[in-house]
């Protein structure tokens, strides 16, 4: 299930971001994180299993029309589970009056959902 970030959440968020390509360096995540806080277009939401947070998908929201999907992570122990198809589909359902498209970074994620789908 898909919980809103909260500053309490900072460490693990972070750890899970850090999991992302660009997001590998100290400076950067911190720079990422803070924009998520302080920007009101940027939504950063946890996926919480049981009593665990495992999974990570942060939005931008372009405008009422458009959402793109920025960053999607997964802890390395939970991956092959569908979590980040999940996460996805919770966001489309979020956001069902708008396109929810992935940014450059998170494109070769959808586009094997995409091909494991079919």
């Amino acid at each position: 299930m898909l919980i809103r970030y909260k500053r309490n959440y900072e460490k693990i968020a972070m750890g899970l971001l850090s999991f992302m390509p660009d997001e590998k360096d100290l400076k950067k995540l911190q720079q990422t994180i803070k924009e998520y806080e302080q920007n009101d277009h940027w939504q950063l939401y946890l996926w919480k299993h049981e009593e665990d947070i495992i999974g990570i998908i942060g939005i931008t929201a372009v405008d009422k029309a458009l959402v793109e999907i920025q960053h999607v992570s997964v802890n390395p122990s939970h991956r092959h589970q569908g979590i980040g198809k999940l996460m996805v589909k919770a966001i489309r359902d979020m956001y069902k009056n708008a396109e929810v498209r992935p940014s450059e970074l998170v494109a070769p994620f959808f586009e094997k959902c995409e091909e494991d789908e079919k």
